[in-house]
Parts: structure tokens; sequence; C-alpha cells
């Protein structure tokens, strides 16, 4: 994600050199290849040019602090203008009434139904709400099946009427049923469509009379880069939209949607999805994404994630375990469960400051940690409870159950000694007075 604009800023600001203020002259080829970064990674031309000029104004002239080196400075500039650009703030959907109806739009193929999914799982554990899907898209195959498969995985219902080819009798005939068993929120999956199909677009039209939804969000794919944001315009003109959602931002995009669609639309991105998993869904926030953009992480989003897994109680236990050195294999095996429900290693490893960029080159995906579970899944439960009795011919053993070698079981064993003796000390003294001495929420 932005990982290409992220290496050409970096080299573009490596080119502003010197100390005291910055000049029209020595921030002229900085600014030039700014432009070229944003125009590759498929900025629209007028937003790139309209961005580094007002990048120019707040630059020129600015005092540069003994401290800070010009181009120093010229980060926080690009920094604070790229969060505006994608809208300064986070905004969240309207769910203030009850039922709160959402609308989903978009064309073909671009992630809706999952999205539609995600969005139910993201309201009813994080927003402790009772969604019910409703499957509209009656075009599709299977679009009908798709959405019971989601819905039954996350655990919402999903309103259907077999043999019904109306969407807008489907969608009235939902928010009664959802007002009739008390759910709170109400998602409406629909057709994909082009902007140009005239008699989809009015169906969608009459969809959105119908049933007066609360929310309309146009989901669009984000690898389709600068035809999104002119598709995103092309629809709004028709539904006048509350808010865009960007699916696949995690795959091979250049990330020009994310940064040209709220300045040509006028409407706030709303949420991304970062993955094919239906909990890869992540609130919207544009300071952030300018950090992580610029390289300096996301911290936030990453505490955030790590919160929402976190078990006080299992917590509890695990620290006392710690305090008697009894960390064992299947407490190894705990914590690796839980970095893997907040997320892509990679995409984690970028909140970090510092760490995503050395990451970058790195083939880290979602099976770094197999061969590692494979292992000290092979033990048996004597091994894992008690490590110092893995002798010769048991890590013969569990390397041949594991499908490994000797040599990888060594290497965990090795690195798992070094993890309990750290995280004895963490849970010493001194780290439990520093986390006595932070502030409580």
């Amino acid at each position: 994600m932005f990982d290409n604009l992220s290496e050409r800023l970096e080299s573009s600001f490596k080119l502003l050199k010197g100390q005291g203020r910055i000049t029209e002259v020595n921030i002229a080829e900085t600014l030039k290849d700014v432009r070229r970064a944003l125009l590759d990674a498929d900025v629209n031309f007028k937003i790139a040019k309209e961005f580094t000029k007002d990048v120019k104004e707040k630059a020129l002239g600015a005092n540069v602090l003994n401290a800070v080196k010009p181009g120093q400075l010229m980060v926080k500039i690009v920094r604070d203008e790229l969060a505006q650009l994608m809208g300064g703030t986070a905004e969240e959907i309207d769910l203030k009434r009850q039922p709160a109806v959402i609308l989903m739009a978009g064309l073909q193929g671009s992630g809706k139904t999952t999205f539609s999914g995600k969005l139910a799982g993201f309201l009813k554990n994080k927003k402790s709400k009772n969604p019910l899907l409703v499957a509209g898209d009656v075009y599709r195959p299977a679009a009908i099946d798709q959405l019971k498969v989601v819905g039954e995985q996350i655990g919402a219902p999903v309103y259907t009427e077999e043999g019904n080819k109306n969407p807008v009798k489907i969608a009235k005939a939902a928010i009664k049923e959802a007002k009739t068993k008390g759910h709170d929120v109400v998602i409406v999956d629909t057709a994909g469509r082009l902007a140009v199909d005239e008699d989809m677009m009015k169906e969608i039209s009459a969809i959105k009379d119908a049933i007066n939804p609360h929310e309309i969000l146009f989901v669009v794919d984000s690898m389709t880069g600068q035809d999104a944001v002119n598709t995103a315009k092309e629809f709004n003109d028709r539904l006048d939209f509350n808010g865009v959602i960007l699916t696949k931002l995690d795959g091979d995009t250049r990330g020009g949607a994310a940064l040209s669609i709220r300045k040509v639309v006028d409407k706030p991105i709303k949420f991304v999805g970062t993955g094919e998993k239906l909990d890869a869904l992540d609130v919207f926030h544009p300071d952030r994404m300018a950090d992580r953009i610029l390289g300096m992480g996301d911290v936030v989003s990453l505490v955030e994630r790590a919160q929402e897994q976190f078990d006080e109680e299992q917590a509890r236990k695990l620290n006392k375990k710690l305090a008697k050195n009894q960390f064992d294999f299947d407490d190894f095996l705990g914590q690796i469960q839980q970095i893997k429900k907040m997320g892509n290693i990679k995409d984690l490893a970028s909140m970090i400051p510092g760490v995503g960029k050395a990451l970058k080159k790195m083939d880290i995906d979602d099976d770094a940690f197999k061969g590692i579970e494979a292992i000290i899944r092979a033990m048996t439960p004597s091994e894992r409870q008690q490590p110092n009795i893995i002798n010769g011919s048991r890590r013969k053993r569990i390397a041949d159950g594991s499908g490994t070698n000797v040599q990888e079981v060594n290497r965990l064993i090795k690195q798992f000694a070094e993890t309990r003796k750290m995280m004895k000390a963490m849970s010493s003294g001194k780290m439990k007075n520093m986390m006595r001495n932070m502030p409580q929420q």
C-alpha cells in the first residue's frame, strides 16, 4: 500500500538541503519531484498541481528552527497537506436513527457484497449493533448465496425473497422485517452497475427514493486508480452519496484514488478494506494514512488493534506464569494467535515507525508463523509445558512431524528461551511501575 509513493516522496525530500530559510530556489526541484510522484501514483494532474502549489505557499518564507532542517519542515508541511487532501479527519457512518438504513452502490466487481458483510461484522462486534443484511442483487449469479455465506460467517441474518426480481420491493420489505424483529441497522446490498447504464442507474435511484436511506455508501476498487475517481463523480451526480468505501487497499495499488477522491466528489472516505478476511476493515483516518505514506508509521491504529484482541483475564494468568518463569510453548502459541488476529503481519509492521521501511523488500505474509506453529503442534503436551525435556531424539521426532528439519527446531527452541527470558524481565517491577504510571482512560 503506497510503497512506491512513499519511496518517491522520501527521495524528493532529500533534494532539499541546507539550513535556514526555505526559498523558491531551493524548493523548486523538490516540489517538481513531489508532483511527479503524485502523478505516478495516479493522482489527477489538476489535484497534484494544486497540492504542490498549496505546499509551496505554506513553505515559502517559513523560518526553520536551528534544530530542524528544511527537509524536515517540508515533510511536516506535506504530511499536513496530504491529510487535508484526504479529508482531514475521520468520518464514520450515521447510526442515530432506528433502524439506520445503509444503501450500498458501486460498479460490478468492486466488492460491495463482501464489504456489506464486513460492515455488518464491524457494527455487530465493535458497535454492539444488530444488523440485517439484505440481498438486493437480483442479477448476478450466486450473489444471494455469497451474501448468505458471509452473513453466516459473521453471525448476521440475511433477508432474501426467492424468485422476486424487484430490488425496490425487496428493500422495502426488508426494512419492515427489521422493524418487526428489532434490527437497528439495515444494510442493502445492490447489483453492480455502470454509470452509463441508464436503466440500472434509474433502478438504484428508485431504491433510494423508496427506502430513503440514512447513508448511501459508494464502494470502489482502489486498484482501478483514477478511473475510480471518475466513476465516483458520475455516481455522486446521480445519487448524492454520503461516503466512499475503498476496497483492496492492501493490493498493488498506486493510491491515486485515496488521494484524489475526496477533492473530486467532496465526500469523505469512511472505510477502507485492507484484506480478504471479514475483519479486514478499518475506519479511514486521513492523518494516520498521511503518516504511513511518509513512513512515520501508525502507532495509534496498532494500539487500537492490540486493544481489540486484549483479554484481561488471559493477561493476568500469563503475568503470573511469567513471574514464576512458567511461560511455555502453549502460551507462546497463544501469543502468536493473538498477533495473527490483529491482521496482516506486514501491514502491522508498517505501523511501527521505521520498521515498515526496513521490511518493504522482505517477503512477509500471513504464513509468516506457519513453520513455528507446525513445530509447536508436533510437540507432545508434556514437551510444550516442559521445554527442558526436549532432547536430541525428541527434536528429531518433532522435525519429522512438522515437516521441518532439526536446525529449524533448534532455532525455535533457542528463540523461545530468549523470548521467555525477555518476557520475564518485562514482567519485573520496572515494567509494572511503568504501567502503573500510565494515564488511565
